[in-house]
């Protein structure tokens, strides 16, 4: 079943090219991980990664993290979503959740930027961080967030780390966060900023997203962001009944649609076209 939403066309330059976080390989079998525990450090080998998740259900109340960092650029940051999320003036549809708004507020962008670019982290338009990649922008990570329908209580997976800044504010959400990044010395990066911020509650593995985290599902929502012309099966088979993919849909270096793929009763997929976006495509290794 496809849903069409009634989003005005939305395609800004600053939008074209806000993702470019390489998420599978090959076909075959999936390649060799590394998990970390959003402390920066390997998990040991003997133990698996189902034992550094927290239980589905909070066994007592949980609070977000209060990251250091965000003591920092509290104005910059809220007349970013003031002006670019919550009440754009240029036709974007409006996010209105509240608790994404209050997590937008609350994760310190500017640390997951490299130190060149901190002044521009509040900016509306994606940065670069290196490795061919960047860090999207702002409105885009609010909108695929406010799109996926998280509460404390939901399992949550991102395939495509990057910079861990959406990761971040998934982890001001909810305590149960996994996130998957292909180029290693991101996935690192990442995990580390994110131990340093107090996300405890985030799980990040370098492998081959391609195949999602198999070990950790099912999962309630799924995030993609980068391209795929085709959304991967194993993602698929990860999501958990009436759970939601947000993710470009479409083919490479051309206009794609960001959609929301809900999985029914019956398992069938209702596909939802938000708007019109243009990422970079999903790579191959």
């Amino acid at each position: 079943m496809h849903v069409r939403r009634t989003y005005p066309y939305v395609m800004l330059g600053l939008m074209m090219g806000s993702v470019y976080m390489p998420g599978c390989s090959g076909d075959g079998e999936p390649s060799e991980s590394t998990d970390f525990l959003a402390a920066g450090e390997p998990a040991p080998a003997s133990r698996p990664a189902t034992d550094t998740a927290p239980a589905t259900q909070p066994a007592e109340p949980w609070f977000p993290p209060s990251p250091p960092a965000s003591a920092d650029f509290v104005n910059e940051r809220h007349h970013m979503v003031e002006t670019q999320i919550a009440r754009p003036r240029d036709g974007r549809t409006p996010v209105t959740d509240k608790a994404v708004l209050e997590a937008m507020r609350s994760a310190p962008r500017h640390v997951f930027v490299p130190p060149e670019r901190v002044g521009q982290a509040y900016f509306d338009h994606p940065l670069p961080i290196g490795h061919e990649q960047t860090i999207s922008q702002p409105y885009i990570v609010a909108l695929m967030t406010e799109l996926m329908k998280i509460t404390p209580e939901s399992k949550v997976l991102e395939v495509g780390t990057g910079s861990g800044y959406q990761a971040a504010v998934l982890g001001q959400l909810t305590p149960h966060v996994y996130t998957v990044e292909i180029i290693a010395p991101l996935a690192e990066q990442a995990a580390g900023i994110l131990r340093e911020q107090g996300y405890t509650n985030v799980r990040v593995r370098r492998s081959d997203g391609f195949w999602g985290w198999p070990e950790e599902a099912p999962f309630d929502a799924i995030m993609v962001t980068f391209a795929p012309e085709e959304l991967p099966e194993a993602l698929w088979e990860q999501l958990k009944t009436g759970g939601r993919i947000v993710a470009p849909i479409g083919p490479a270096r051309q206009t794609q649609h960001l959609m929301v793929i809900t999985k029914t009763p019956e398992g069938k997929r209702e596909t939802t076209h938000v708007i019109p976006v243009r990422f970079v495509p999903m790579l191959r290794d």
